[in-house]
């Protein structure tokens, strides 16, 4: 730390173009800005961090909050927060704020994307083309659009985003959400979203009651030849159960961006699996959403150094 500065922002491991808007205001407040290179080097600075502005790229767990005296507040870039222990924290007395909605359009349209193309059969017309093959019965089990039957798990901003895409298309959109009962789509029960749906959409925390939603029993369960889409969090899907079903062809195909553990490792099942759209944790980008991103946690880190209340707590 230089001899004048007032106190360190740690930033954990990202893949930002820059960090402009960060530097800008830890010079405005005469802080130290410390981009950790790696996890070990975030590791590191936590001691010494007054803010801690955590990407998906780094864990705080219940070890790491102990030493993390002089910490007044963690932000973290985007809305998930599972890679923090936020009980942890609130036992540290450290507040934990979010960014919540920045690139809901963003992922919404992935999601809808990876949906469609799985549908419509678009992967398995890829491979055999590339494979030297030709159409054989590729698409013969394709429902039309007026009659697909979507399944959109959390109905929050971007669970609503797809709804209304697939509505807009002619589908048929049913949903679930512990939390709402009431919805311009039909609301029904989780084991009827997940039987009776020809696509699957996941848009959903990760926490105990959804680790592992979608099981190999409930893959099992499924309708045969339907597609599953996960652009919310890793760990909702059994990946290696996944893997198991598209290869037997009971689950048509499966668009995933977010995996349980990142980045997906050289030998995991789902590099091999048929009929899968595996995109790096991508679905949150365009050329606006890492700009608002970033300004959204800047403005919270605003927040902290200025002693006003924080928005978005998840504590």
């Amino acid at each position: 730390m230089t001899r004048d500065a007032q106190g360190t922002i740690l930033v954990a491991p990202h893949h930002f173009p820059n960090l402009d808007r960060e530097h800008a205001l830890a010079e405005e407040f005469g802080y130290k800005l410390n981009p950790a290179a790696d996890a070990v080097g975030f590791r590191a600075g936590l001691p010494e961090a007054d803010i801690v502005m955590i990407t998906p790229y780094a864990k705080l767990t219940a070890a790491d909050f102990p030493v993390m005296r002089k910490c007044r507040a963690v932000i973290r870039y985007g809305i998930g927060y599972d890679n923090i222990d936020v009980a942890a924290a609130t036992e540290a007395g450290i507040p934990v704020s979010i960014v919540p909605g920045t690139a809901s359009e963003e992922v919404a349209s992935h999601a809808f994307a990876m949906g469609l193309a799985l549908a419509r059969r678009l992967p398995a017309g890829d491979a055999s083309i590339r494979d030297l093959g030709w159409a054989g019965t590729i698409g013969y089990d394709t429902p039309v659009l007026s009659e697909l039957e979507v399944g959109v798990l959390g109905m929050g901003r971007i669970g609503q985003h797809v709804a209304r895409m697939y509505q807009a298309v002619g589908a048929r959109v049913r949903a679930y959400d512990p939390f709402v009962t009431d919805s311009f789509v039909e609301m029904t029960g989780l084991e009827d979203v997940l039987e009776n749906s020809d696509v699957v959409s996941l848009h959903l925390p990760l926490n105990d009651d959804t680790a592992n939603l979608v099981s190999g029993d409930v893959l099992a369960k499924m309708r045969k030849g339907a597609v599953v889409v996960n652009v919310s969090r890793g760990g909702l899907i059994d990946e290696a159960a996944l893997a198991a079903a598209l290869t037997s062809g009971h689950i048509a195909g499966a668009g995933i961006d977010t995996f349980a553990h990142e980045p997906l490792g050289p030998e995991h099942p789902l590099r091999s699996a048929p009929n899968a759209i595996l995109t790096p944790h991508i679905a949150w980008r365009s050329n606006r959403s890492t700009g608002a991103l970033q300004d959204g946690a800047v403005e919270r880190v605003r927040l902290a150094l200025t002693g006003q209340p924080l928005i978005d707590l998840v504590n």
